[in-house]
């Protein structure tokens, strides 16, 4: 299950940069800061798209797809979403706390992947 695991948590990278970087629009990220909005809630399930990608790629019981999605959607949301309030209310547009901000993002963002694929790893090898 090693391999597996370490093939797991470099898809989710991949896909992260690929769904924060890539696929992102101005669209989205203007609406993270305002709770339901459309924009946030399509980004989160854009990347859970890619999580189920990255699920499927490994081979995941589809018994702990569902789940793990669920709970991405949430927790993504809630982190991009805590982000844009706090910069927004800080006035935090630029400069160090900005980037600290970003910075604090993506850690958090790397930690739920991690959480995934020690869920998904810790519930085969039962």
């Amino acid at each position: 299950m090693t391999s597996v695991a370490i093939a797991l948590f470099a898809l989710l990278l991949v896909k992260h940069f690929v769904c924060d970087f890539v696929l992102q629009t101005k669209w989205q990220v203007h609406q993270k800061g305002i709770y339901g909005a459309p924009g946030g809630l399509v980004h989160s399930g854009i990347h859970v798209a890619g999580t189920l990608i990255a699920l499927v790629a490994v081979a995941t019981p589809v018994s702990l797809i569902v789940p793990v999605l669920i709970a991405e959607y949430i927790v993504h949301y809630h982190i991009d979403w805590g982000k844009e309030k706090t910069v927004r209310y800080f006035g935090w547009l630029d400069g160090a706390r900005f980037w600290n901000a970003i910075g604090f993002d993506q850690l958090l963002h790397g930690l739920t992947y991690l959480a995934i694929v020690a869920y998904v790893a810790g519930v085969v090898a039962r």
